[in-house]
């Protein structure tokens, strides 16, 4: 499995922008796809984005498409979730994943969006 710790949550007004960024160590994941989920209060955990190691992007929840860039730097070993336009909704904790075998996850971060 790979360490996965997440950075840059935090408080922000509807209309702003956060991003969110993730830190693999130990077994360098740059061969495996990388994800960010989002957990909304009361609500199972959700995919927000993916991205596999040639930079194909996926984008599964419509709500976040064109508001949503994920990236990565594989020479880095970082991952990126820039959000823009953020509203009430995209309020949770964030996750990323990598998709070891088992998955590998960070203990996740609180992005709180104020309407």
């Amino acid at each position: 499995q790979v360490t996965l710790v997440e950075s840059g949550g935090g408080l922000v007004q509807a209309g702003g922008s956060l991003r969110l960024s993730c830190a693999p160590s130990g077994r360098t994941p740059s061969t495996y796809a990388m994800a960010w989920f989002r957990q909304a209060p009361g609500k199972e955990r959700e995919l927000v984005a993916a991205i596999a190691y040639n930079g194909y992007a996926n984008y599964p929840d419509p709500l976040v498409k064109g508001r949503f860039t994920i990236s990565r730097d594989n020479a880095k070993n970082m991952i990126w979730l820039q959000m823009n336009n953020l509203i009430f909704e995209d309020t949770g904790v964030y996750f990323c994943a990598a998709t070891t075998s088992p998955w590998s996850w960070g203990q996740g971060i609180q992005v709180t969006v104020s309407s």
